[in-house]
Parts: C-alpha cells; structure tokens; sequence
C-alpha cells in the first residue's frame, strides 16, 4: 500500500484524521446533542466545536449554489471542511454532464475558504460495474476537475478482484470503504486507499430495516458498540499511513447516534475533541 511522504524530505507524514457525522441538520438531534432551544441556523455553529468535518446532505437533493456555500463556509471556525454529496442527477440520473459542470461551479466558495475536503459520489446498488460504468466514471472525473473526488459503491461486484482499485488510482479517485449490514450483494468492509484521500462511513448495521422500511431514517437506526467500531481501528491506522488526509463519517444519524459513535471512534484513535461531550440537552 503507497505512503505519504513530505516532498523533498523522505520522511513518512500520516494522515490528518477527521471524524465527523453525515450531516448536521437534524431536529431529532435536539436533546440528544443540541440544546433544545437552539435555532436550525445556529446548528452548524454549534456542531463544529465538537467536529472539524461534515457531509453536506442537502446537495443530494438540489443542486448547490455558491451562495449557499459560502454561506456555510462562513458559518464555521477555520480548518473545518465539507464533503459535499454529489447532486442525485449525477449519480443516481447519470444523464447530462452539465449536471456535474455546475455543480463544479458551485464549489469555488469553500475551494477559496480552504474548506473543501472532496466530492462525495454515493452511487445506488444499481450501479454495476461495466465498460459504460467506467467511461461514465471517468467522465463525472474529468468534469470535477481540480477538486478531491471519493466514490461510495453499493454493490459488492465492484470490489471483486482489483480492477476497481487500480482504475479508480487512473482517474484520480478515492475509494470509499463503508461499514453496513453483511449481505451477501453490498460491499464488505473493505479498507482501501487510491488517493490521498481516504475516506470511511459507517451506516450502521441494521439488518431488518435495511431493505424493508417505512421511513428512510429506520435504515440507519443503529447504535454501535464500542467491541464494533473497535474492528476497524486497524484498518484506519492502514489507511491512515496510505493517506495524506482521512474522513471518518457516522450515517447512522437517528436520534444523534452517529454523534455518540463518532465520539467514540475519537476516543478509540486518541483523538481529543476541541470540547467535552455534550450531555443529554434540557431548555
């Protein structure tokens, strides 16, 4: 697996490590981790004087403007960064790339902040691996040009064999490993590295309400325990020495549990939050 180094000092510099939920913007949230008096517009704010990172969700469903995100981009402390989801008409629509063009363009704020950690593409489990697939992949690359780019698979065919790896390593993307229930058609926990970047979500392991669910929130009602999120500790530690920059995301975000768990893999790496944790809120 390739190391990091500084350039001209030969000297191995392992990777900034980031631990951070998948979203923030969560009502169910007050109580468990925000005060429950507290404004929606003063979430943000308060998340990240406990977390130095975030997925941005709401980019999945709309395209981004640079407005809104350099609106975010000033609402957090310097040194936070954002993985943006891509928008939904580039992953799970694949049809115009003019889609991805824009949605590049919407970026240049937290670019110039310094706040962009990557491109978060989440492909669905439908989206299997072909010649089609590749050249698709490679477009959406090339169109997210001069930004991090990481890509989340669904389906297990992708990581059979090395093939995934080595032509994401081409078009200069990263890998996502994830950690979800064990069926026999989603990926395995599967550490790997082919960018500077690493990166790792955890959905939980809700088994029963994975498939069948009445609500999208049950598929992620899951709370680790601190033996579970132990398994990958090895596995960060690999990935962190292949990187230069890792983002650990929690997903299972019901009721604040991703906040507990995340809490727990910074305990479990010897990371020290930049403030104690958060009790149960009261008003």
């Amino acid at each position: 697996m390739a190391t990091a180094f500084r350039e001209g000092k030969g000297v191995r510099e392992s990777a900034m490590i980031l631990v951070g939920t998948a979203g923030y913007a969560y009502d169910d949230w007050k109580g468990p981790f925000y005060p429950r008096d507290l404004k929606p517009a003063d979430y943000l704010p308060y998340y990240a004087r406990f977390f130095r990172f975030t997925e941005i969700n709401a980019t999945y469903y709309r395209q981004p403007t640079p407005f809104m995100l350099d609106r975010l981009a000033k609402k957090t402390p310097e040194g936070f960064e954002f993985a943006v989801k891509a928008f939904s008409g580039i992953t799970h629509e694949r049809g115009d790339l003019a889609q991805a063009r824009q949605f590049r363009e919407a970026l240049v704020p937290l670019e110039q902040a310094g706040k962009l950690a990557c491109v978060l593409l989440q492909f669905p489990h439908s989206f299997r691996p072909s010649a089609q697939a590749w050249d698709y992949l490679r477009a959406v690359r090339e169109a997210l040009e001069g930004v991090a780019v990481s890509v989340e698979f669904r389906f297990r065919g992708w990581v059979e064999g090395e093939a995934t790896f080595e032509r994401l390593r081409q078009i200069g993307a990263g890998f996502v490993a994830v950690d979800e229930p064990r069926f026999s058609s989603l990926i395995p926990p599967v550490a790997r590295a082919t960018s500077s970047i690493g990166y790792v979500r955890f959905h939980g392991r809700n088994r029963e309400k994975w498939w069948h669910h009445e609500h999208p929130y049950e598929r992620y009602d899951y709370l680790y325990s601190m033996e579970e999120l132990a398994e990958w500790i090895p596995r960060l530690r690999s990935m962190e020495e292949a990187t230069t920059r890792l983002y650990v995301a929690m997903n299972n975000h019901y009721q604040a549990k991703a906040v507990i768990n995340a809490r727990m893999i910074q305990q479990l790496l010897g990371l020290t939050p930049a403030e104690p944790a958060p009790g149960p809120a009261t008003s």
